[in-house]
């Protein structure tokens, strides 16, 4: 079978139909949008990342955006405080392209991170989480600097477990817990300095999406190009993209590097 958006649109109103859903297709950008009658909160979802998807995945593709969806829109409707949930606040890596709004135009609680990527944050709410925006922060009489200093402090708390595999001499160490926040433990000072002082080589990191960090330990030319490779692999098939560049952590900072064929420019 051959899947187009409006075979796709279908199936996702089949899945996601519910008396208190309203529905609407914008044609020329290819976007289902869901919203809640009441009101008027949504999601809206572009549909040729999720046909691509579909094309390697089939069926998983679309249990994976149908779960989201629902997850999403529930926390929408939900009460969200910030108080007593200080230790479900964590940060999340989102790219530079990222919305710095809400669809109702509120603006996010963001920092600028590298050229290629953005620190949000965001509240846990157990199977799915809420990006904090301003209105948020104001109705619980919060400063942001709040928000920042214990998003970072629990992002420590987090596992750093790694997986590890050789390749041509390079050493490549995989962490991906898929607790959504695999990216955010580029944030885990600590233990980015630790897997730095363990770095035989040359040190590069790379956060193709949400759920997956790789540290590399790059001893020749070869390195890089695998790294590259990997990282777009990454890239195209995860949940949520962040960049398909890979950064050379030196002196503290994350520096991103373009990889081409032999040749590699920072």
């Amino acid at each position: 079978m051959k899947m187009d958006s409006i075979k796709m649109k279908k199936e996702l109103e089949k899945r996601l139909t519910n008396s208190n859903r309203s529905f609407s297709f914008d044609k020329k950008k290819d976007e289902l949008r869901i919203e809640n009658k009441q009101t008027g909160k949504g999601i809206t979802i572009s549909l040729p990342g999720i046909i691509a998807k579909w094309e390697l995945q089939k069926e998983k593709a679309i249990d994976e955006v149908v779960y989201y969806v629902e997850e999403g829109l529930q926390a929408m409707e939900g009460d969200i405080q910030l108080s007593g949930q200080e230790k479900n606040i964590f940060p999340v890596i989102r790219s530079t392209s990222f919305p710095s709004e809400s669809e109702e135009g509120v603006p996010f609680l963001f920092d600028e991170h590298t050229a290629e990527t953005r620190i949000y944050y965001a509240l846990d709410l157990g199977t799915t989480y809420r990006l904090i925006d301003r209105k948020l922060i104001e109705k619980e009489g919060w400063v942001p600097e709040r928000i920042k200093e214990t998003a970072l402090f629990n992002v420590r708390s987090l596992s750093t477990e790694m997986k590890s595999d050789e390749v041509a001499g390079n050493t490549y160490y995989f962490l991906n817990k898929n607790d959504g926040y695999d990216a955010s433990r580029i944030l885990n000072e600590p233990f980015i300095k630790k897997m730095e002082q363990k770095i035989e080589g040359s040190m590069a990191v790379a956060v193709p999406h949400q759920d997956v960090l790789i540290i590399a330990d790059i001893k020749n030319e070869t390195g890089y190009d695998i790294l590259a490779e990997l990282t777009m692999s990454f890239f195209a098939s995860g949940r949520v993209p962040i960049t398909a560049l890979s950064f050379v952590y030196e002196n503290g900072s994350f520096e991103p590097i373009f990889i081409l064929g032999k040749n590699r420019k920072k």
